[in-house]
């Protein structure tokens, strides 16, 4: 009586099915699209938002020298600006180091039609004091505009805005920045992303 046994053939190991080599121009290419994609994705954030540097104490002691800002580019394609932003608009002050007229970081004080003034170091909107709990120094020195007693007119489609660091600001209180024209802004602060421990939005 034979056993009823299943014989099994040796057909040596089993090597995986081979894959096909990718070309050195399918590398390139598939890198092309990748870079292409990435510089597409830059374009487009960069639209939407830029960063930038502090380069002032202007802004003491809500803002200071070196802290890296985010800035909003389309802040104000569907609204004006509202007071208390606080604002990256285009000077007729010269900047040395780039040679173009210098960018400059303010908070938005008088809206177009309201009527600005300085009397014994306190700011008036519209004949009423206006209270600031973020100025570095607490009080509002007058300048040239408007001097100290007068009251001045913002006029239609311009701002009038202070740095928080009243003492050390050039602003619109001087003839050489004046109020700000709209399309001389920019955009709004709205994140300041370092330093990390002072991480915030506006």
């Amino acid at each position: 009586m034979e056993d009823n046994q299943t014989n099994n053939t040796y057909t040596g190991p089993k090597h995986a099915q081979s894959q096909p080599k990718e070309t050195a121009g399918s590398f390139f290419k598939s890198l092309i699209i990748d870079i292409v994609i990435a510089v597409a994705l830059a374009a487009i954030v960069l639209f939407f938002i830029r960063p930038t540097i502090v380069k002032q104490s202007s802004m003491e002691d809500t803002l200071h020298e070196n802290d890296y800002m985010i800035m909003y580019r389309q802040a104000y394609r569907s609204h004006t600006p509202e007071r208390g932003d606080i604002i990256i608009f285009q000077s007729e002050l010269y900047d040395e180091d780039s040679g173009d007229d210098k960018l400059l970081i303010k908070r938005v004080i008088g809206l177009p039609g309201e009527e600005i003034s300085i009397v014994d170091d306190q700011l008036y909107i519209n004949g009423e004091a206006y209270i600031e709990d973020y100025l570095k120094d607490g009080y509002t020195p007058a300048f040239e505009i408007p001097l100290e007693g007068q009251t001045y007119t913002v006029p239609d489609d311009h701002y009038f805005v202070m740095g928080d660091n009243r003492v050390g600001s050039i602003d619109s209180r001087y003839h050489e920045v004046g109020c700000v024209k709209s399309d001389q802004i920019k955009g709004r602060v709205v994140l300041r992303l370092f330093p990390f421990n002072k991480i915030r939005t506006f």
